[in-house]
């Protein structure tokens, strides 16, 4: 079943807040019409893989929807597998900017990438944002690059309430509701949060960081602390303080770290780069 962005508004997000106020506001574009989405053969060049990973994430985009800045991750996902499969691809560059988006999907693609790694060399590259859930996939790759004005972190969860009685009270609507099920209305826009859906929520934002903040610990190779107590604390950082966090393996232009990953795998990837993101 496919999720639209009516159904994801309410759940956990791990993307900066200010891109969260545009979510908000945009219509309900995340789904479109329930079909397999296309998906194009990956740019590749001297044997690299380049897959963007730009935009808003979320579990599925209509072609609407990415237009307004959306981006499919069943899409995304489709495209690493194909690339990970051609036995001509011998490394795979992730070029991310993204402020982050919704969390469903992304721990198990952040998985997937991880495994990944013993199959082929993964680079990834905050070219120039990669935060929230973006980071979170970005720090699963072998490798993870900053380009020198670029920014990375926002290491946290949040979810949003809105409260509309006041505003419906304003315009003369009084919504009646009608269900079943104990919590099943606790989160309802048309009043306050209880203290009990407060609770509740506050546990899912709480198992989401828990979750996010262990992964990043076991891709960066350090301690849970280290993240939970540094890499920011939910900021997002430049380059040079995130590479000082641990964040990071370096810092780089776009063509240097593609150069340095086909240097890895025994290709030359020099020359072409240019016109392979003109592709994108």
């Amino acid at each position: 079943m496919q999720h639209s962005l009516d159904s994801i508004r309410a759940a956990p997000w791990a993307i900066t807040p200010d891109r969260l106020q545009i979510i908000a506001a945009l219509p309900s574009v995340g789904s479109g019409e329930a079909r397999a989405p296309s998906v194009p053969a990956p740019a590749t060049i001297g044997g690299i893989a380049v897959l963007p990973l730009v935009g808003v994430l979320v579990p599925n985009a209509s072609d609407l929807g990415e237009i307004l800045g959306l981006l499919s991750l069943k899409r995304f996902t489709q495209s690493f597998r194909a690339a990970l499969a051609d036995d001509s691809v011998r490394g795979i560059l992730i070029d991310i900017d993204s402020p982050g988006g919704s969390l469903f999907g992304i721990q198990e693609l952040a998985e997937e990438v991880f495994r990944a790694r013993a199959r082929k060399p993964i680079f990834a590259i905050a070219d120039s944002l990669a935060a929230s859930a973006a980071y979170w996939i970005g720090s699963s790759a072998s490798e993870f690059y900053i380009t020198p004005g670029g920014e990375a972190g926002s290491i946290g969860v949040f979810a949003m309430h809105r409260n509309v009685a006041k505003a419906l009270d304003k315009a003369g609507i009084k919504p009646t509701l009608i269900s079943a099920g104990k919590y099943k209305m606790e989160s309802s826009p048309f009043g306050p949060l209880t203290v009990a859906a407060r609770k509740h929520l506050q546990s899912e934002v709480d198992t989401r960081h828990d979750s996010f903040t262990r992964s990043v610990a076991r891709n960066r190779n350090v301690d849970v602390a280290a993240v939970r107590n540094g890499m920011g604390q939910g900021r997002v950082l430049n380059a040079q303080s995130a590479l000082a966090e641990g964040m990071a393996d370096g810092v780089g232009s776009y063509d240097q770290i593609l150069n340095k990953l086909a240097r890895r795998v025994g290709q030359r990837a020099t020359g072409d780069s240019a016109i392979l993101r003109l592709l994108h």
